[in-house]
């Protein structure tokens, strides 16, 4: 059995901060929730990495993205310090075949609003409400196993309107106690690449001690883990498939330049 190599990012900020905050995170994630998630998402198909932001070359060496099937990403109050060139070489794997699984407040992460094209605003409150996620699309591989209908007792609100773009597949939808409705979990293709972001996950609150959230999670990776890679979507093809028997009017040019990258 080829396993899924899963690398959980992490910015790792929260959980280490000196502060009565810091001290209550670290009641549920003690050791960072990248950590949290690979040893409760730990399976036989999987080989699990957990990396963060504070590492050398921000925990993603070139090496590690080429050893990555699915990259999951966990950010809030770092984006801005995720390097450019880091999220360049990402989206570059994503397009090539990797899959992104993007969570909680990393909808405003560079990579996602990249791979988005768009802002990714949504409206939100911290009042540890209740939420009620909703399955509205049953037969998709991310949903298969999760009841129907689920809460989780205490949460922060995102609602809409959610600045994403509209190819999503919607796969939850969120109901909040203060009366927010929200698109809680959608999934994209971006060229070979799938992207699931999903919404749970405030750091405040033990949302992946949850089962029924560890085993989203598990369903999304393998969802997004590649069926294959194609390094390079853009190649010259000067053998055509059929023969072209129309002139060319331009054979007589040369428009190498013209075809330069």
């Amino acid at each position: 059995m080829k396993k899924i190599n899963l690398t959980i990012w992490n910015e790792y900020r929260h959980e280490r901060e000196e502060s009565p905050a810091g001290d209550y995170i670290r009641q549920f994630y003690p050791n960072g929730i990248h950590r949290y998630l690979a040893e409760h998402l730990a399976a036989d198909d999987l080989e699990i990495r957990a990396v963060s932001l504070d590492e050398p070359e921000q925990g993603l060496a070139d090496a590690v993205l080429q050893n990555t099937d699915v990259l999951m990403w966990w950010g809030h109050c770092a984006h801005a310090e995720v390097k450019d060139e880091l999220v360049d070489r990402i989206q570059k794997r994503i397009l090539e075949g990797m899959g992104l699984v993007v969570l909680h407040s990393g909808h405003f992460s560079k990579i996602f609003r990249r791979m988005m094209g768009t802002a990714c605003r949504l409206r939100w409150r911290e009042a540890g409400e209740k939420e009620r996620l909703w399955v509205v699309a049953p037969s998709h591989p991310i949903a298969q196993g999760i009841p129907e209908t689920f809460v989780i007792p205490h949460h922060e609100m995102y609602g809409e309107p959610f600045d994403i773009p509209q190819d999503g597949k919607i796969i939850f939808q969120s109901w909040f106690e203060g009366g927010n409705v929200f698109r809680s979990g959608v999934a994209f293709e971006r060229d070979r690449g799938k992207v699931f972001y999903f919404s749970p996950g405030h750091e405040t609150f033990p949302v992946y001690h949850d089962p029924v959230i560890q085993q989203i999670l598990g369903n999304a990776v393998r969802w997004a883990a590649p069926s294959g890679y194609v390094p390079d979507r853009i190649t010259r093809q000067p053998v055509s498939p059929e023969t072209i028997r129309t002139e060319n009017p331009l054979k007589s040019l040369d428009t190498t330049a013209l075809h330069k990258s």
